[in-house]
């Protein structure tokens, strides 16, 4: 498994929980930003896995492909996908509406299971609006 400490500098800290999430989703990044301001988890940092071109491909290699979803790491413990999501609403203590609905919603670990699918869609659509590849490694872009 991926350490906090060995993925990134800005995650030396004990106790950090990281969430790589694709940073040209627009659905992801205001996940990620409510997540981190508002959901009741000081040691949460956010970081764009987009951006970091060094982690997304560490994480990579070790299975944990962005294009396929977010991933949540604590300590020596990796989370990827719909268990990234589970993991995280599980243990937000949000103070907005709309995360609190989320934290329902994707808290749990079967509901989160099924209901995923639906959010990578929004993402493929969402990054096919914005001329992004699903898949932040491919070069090439989406033409519409």
């Amino acid at each position: 498994m991926i350490s906090a400490a060995s993925t990134t500098p800005a995650s030396a800290e004990p106790g950090t929980i990281q969430l790589v999430f694709d940073g040209g989703c627009p659905f992801c990044s205001a996940f990620a930003a409510m997540g981190e301001l508002r959901g009741g988890l000081p040691q949460l940092r956010i970081i764009d896995g987009r951006a970091d071109h060094a982690l997304r491909r560490q994480l990579k290699a070790r299975g944990f492909d962005l294009a396929r979803g977010a991933v949540l790491i604590e300590g020596e413990h990796c989370w990827h996908g719909a268990e990234a999501v589970q993991r995280l609403c599980a243990q937000l203590r949000p103070s907005s509406t709309l995360l609190s609905l989320l934290t329902t919603v994707f808290g749990e670990e079967e509901r989160s299971r099924r209901l995923y699918p639906l959010l990578l869609a929004a993402r493929r659509g969402a990054l096919a609006l914005r001329g992004l590849p699903v898949d932040p490694d491919d070069t090439a872009r989406l033409s519409l």
